[in-house]
């Protein structure tokens, strides 16, 4: 991993403050410490970006991986209008802001006004992080597809035929790039808006991705009986669709044993999807994991450690959750 420093800015350079004084990035210990420092002159400062931001969950898992590595750093859910992004941007570059993490509407968007966006971020066509780049300015990157990948990767490690998403949102290229990280050979994309599809398709064409386009009506009778992976992209099973699935408990009952059910919803905890295809004594696998390790990613890119307290970022996010108030 290149070392962060070297992208800092002035005003970021330099030894990182911690509760127990100022180290450099490779002193940082990974012990836990349970209580936040007190914000000083030295606090440094990590947000997120987007509009509506209120609703976050990531400044309560940020915060809790700092408090337990020592930094004296706050991450804060910054609200920022379309029309004011560009200010923003460069705002934050100029008080020595350490990182970024970009959220609706903003990922498409915020590329044009950095000073580099990584391969793997232009070829998704989303920014959800930005590092320092040395000179008052942001390089780009992409933390969503890896941040979905990783639960997968153990369940897969041998390798898997057939991929079925469903929708064809913002989170579906990032999905189908992870797909296609994992080894999967025939990636299946079935959704409503034809012309997402079609534009999905022309983007997976230019890449060399084995998509094949199935339309919503599809009843998937002779598919499913070959599918290794289902993910929901769509919003059906949260908010007003939360009586809703993508799938029918019939069409759960055609999968095979070994097939995997991923919803990218995490609340509520679980979805119908989840809570239906986990009756049929099928694997699962909620958003909260995908949540909380493309924080831990970017998190990673920020500090330059190899190491972040993932589970502390998820035990703060899941006690969140738990709380009724809460609606992310």
């Amino acid at each position: 991993m290149q070392n962060v420093s070297n992208l800092l800015h002035p005003r970021q350079q330099g030894p990182i403050p911690t509760r127990g004084g100022s180290r450099t990035l490779n002193q940082l210990p990974l012990s836990a410490i349970n209580h936040p420092s007190p914000i000083d002159g030295q606090t440094a400062l990590l947000a997120v970006i987007g509009d509506p931001i209120q609703h976050s969950l990531s400044p309560l898992m940020h915060n809790a991986a700092l408090a337990q590595l020592g930094l004296n750093w706050r991450y804060l859910a910054l609200p920022v209008l379309p029309e004011r992004l560009a200010e923003a941007v460069q705002g934050l570059g100029a008080i020595g802001c350490r990182g970024v993490s970009v959220t609706i509407p903003h990922k498409e968007s915020i590329a044009a006004l950095l000073n580099s966006v990584d391969p793997i971020a232009k070829q998704l066509g989303a920014v959800n992080c930005l590092v320092p780049d040395g000179r008052g300015g942001w390089h780009g990157t992409n933390t969503d597809w890896s941040g979905f990948l990783v639960p997968l990767q153990q369940h897969f490690s041998n390798g898997a035929e057939t991929a079925l998403v469903l929708g064809g949102g913002g989170v579906v290229r990032a999905v189908l790039h992870s797909c296609q990280a994992l080894g999967f050979k025939r990636l299946l994309l079935r959704a409503r808006n034809k012309q997402k599809m079609e534009a999905l398709a022309a983007w997976a064409a230019a890449l060399a991705l084995p998509l094949e386009l199935l339309p919503w009506e599809e009843p998937l009778t002779e598919l499913l009986p070959q599918v290794d992976l289902v993910v929901n992209g769509t919003p059906l099973g949260m908010g007003e669709w939360q009586q809703q699935s993508p799938l029918s408990e019939g069409q759960l009952a055609l999968l095979p044993a070994h097939a995997l059910v991923y919803d990218v919803v995490y609340t509520p905890r679980p979805t119908r999807l989840l809570r239906e295809a986990a009756a049929r004594g099928l694997a699962c696998q909620d958003g909260l994991e995908m949540l909380v390790q493309q924080g831990a990613a970017a998190l990673k890119l920020w500090t330059g450690l190899g190491q972040v307290p993932v589970a502390a970022m998820g035990k703060a996010v899941e006690q969140a959750l738990a709380k009724p108030r809460l609606v992310p």
